[in-house]
């Protein structure tokens, strides 16, 4: 269970979540008691002040007077201030009379009787096992003359505890109503989150067992689980494709090499069982048994070729190449089928440049785009080669009155194993394109349907 995306996400949410509130809550603590611990200083040290001055004077009347007390008491002034009065130093009036607790040095573990200024500190008054947060402040008869004693004022540290508890009690009410909010909506983004991953999951399994019309749901909005789900989509119909071409290429090539090879195997075993006596029809014999093994190994060379160029392990070859003459080949190669075929076959060539790039690499790409057209255009349509040169490139056009080329067929002509009528074997076209990309070249394509097309050769008239 915990395994799952969908669990761990939003665990992972909460984890962080608490994680964070722990140290926020870490740090306003802290913070809260060095507030809290200045505040009551600041409150001690004024009501400290304040009440120095009423027992100094309280202190000169009783020296002047030979009263024995202040007129207030201790008692109500602790009563309304809610701290604790403390004295220490001279017996100037009785403490105890006063209300107020006398105190020594050892009881507070600081000798302050003596000290000018107001001192801070920390001291567990007698009967009282807790401690307290003090102010001492000097009592003085004159403003000019030495203190007499000290005034304490004090408050238990237990009371900026309880705030502290307080606090620490409401951040826990907070943290609770957080989690559960929170959690609501990690689970809710987690949900949103992994539901399109987990049909990708699905999907991917059955991609995986051979089944590429997947369907994957839409994922509202951009992002990268959009683009995932689009780039998974696109990756289902590549791979369906693929295969749907692989399936073409073994039923094509096992065509292809069928029928070549039952013509040689049924002259052969002709020739050999005597039925063929005249040398003629025995000659005939021979050269169809040749063309057929010629057209085997121009099979097994495309496929070789195909391979070499997806292995990147295709050589180039450099040499001056006469362009004209190397058109005249490739046009005179198809000379008696465009006869047989009724078909209107013309050559045309601007200029005849020489360029340095390999020669039969060049003709096997044309060969190729005159035999994508002689396929493809009827008896008595009309079949083009045109050479030119300018600006510093060399074009090769084979144009056709074929049917032409959809839109969206345009890329799919240049895969392997790729057919549009699902006969021959589909390499013809791709092979072109990768030679020419070899070459330093490319192969531009101008259709249209219902008006044929024209595919061109361009290469650069430089040195590769």
């Amino acid at each position: 269970m915990f395994r799952s995306l969908r669990v761990r996400l939003p665990l992972l949410f909460l984890a962080a979540i608490a994680l964070a509130f722990l140290v926020a809550s870490l740090i306003a603590l802290r913070l809260f008691q060095d507030y809290t611990r200045t505040q009551s200083l600041v409150e001690l040290r004024r009501e400290a002040t304040g009440l120095a001055r009423l027992y100094a004077e309280s202190a000169r009347q009783s020296n002047d007077e030979r009263s024995r007390a202040p007129n207030f008491a201790a008692a109500t002034l602790e009563a309304a201030t809610g701290d604790s009065l403390y004295y220490i130093g001279l017996n100037i009036f009785p403490g105890q009379e006063a209300g107020l607790t006398r105190v020594t040095a050892a009881d507070i573990g600081l000798d302050v009787r003596l000290s000018t200024s107001v001192v801070t500190f920390e001291f567990e008054p007698p009967g009282e096992n807790r401690p307290f947060l003090a102010v001492s402040h000097p009592l003085r008869l004159e403003t000019d003359t030495p203190p007499f004693g000290q005034l304490i004022v004090a408050k238990p540290k237990n009371e900026l505890r309880s705030a502290w508890v307080t606090l620490i009690s409401r951040l826990t009410l907070a943290f609770l109503g957080a989690i559960v909010l929170v959690g609501g909506l990690a689970w809710y983004l987690s949900r949103r989150i992994t539901a399109p991953v987990l049909a990708l999951s699905a999907a991917a399994d059955e991609v995986a067992e051979g089944r590429y019309d997947v369907e994957l749901p839409a994922v509202p909005g951009g992002g990268e689980i959009r683009h995932l789900s689009e780039r998974f989509r696109q990756m289902a119909v590549r791979l369906g494709e693929s295969e749907e071409r692989e399936r073409n290429f073994l039923m094509s090539v096992s065509h292809e090499l069928r029928t070549p090879l039952t013509a040689i195997q049924g002259h052969v075993a002709a020739l050999r069982e005597g039925v063929v006596t005249d040398p003629e029809l025995a000659e005939t014999s021979l050269e169809i048994v040749a063309q057929e093994a010629e057209r085997l190994g121009r099979l097994v060379g495309d496929v070789l070729d195909l391979a070499k160029l997806d292995a990147h392990r295709f050589t180039v070859l450099t040499e001056e190449v006469d362009m004209g003459r190397l058109c005249d080949r490739a046009y005179s190669t198809f000379a008696d089928e465009a006869r047989r075929r009724g078909i209107d076959y013309t050559q045309a060539a601007e200029e005849e440049p020489v360029i340095t790039t390999d020669g039969d690499r060049v003709l096997q790409i044309i060969s190729n785009l005159l035999s994508n057209a002689f396929r493809w255009t009827p008896d008595g349509g009309r079949i083009g080669l045109a050479l030119a040169s300018s600006n510093g490139t060399v074009t090769v056009d084979v144009a056709d009155t074929g049917p032409g080329i959809r839109a969206d067929e345009l890329e799919r002509i240049f895969r392997p194993f790729w057919s549009l009528d699902g006969r021959g074997t589909g390499l013809g076209l791709p092979i072109a394109r990768e030679l020419a990309l070899a070459l330093g070249g490319r192969i531009d394509l101008d259709t249209e349907p219902g008006r044929g097309s024209r595919f061109r050769l361009v290469l650069p008239a430089g040195r590769l």
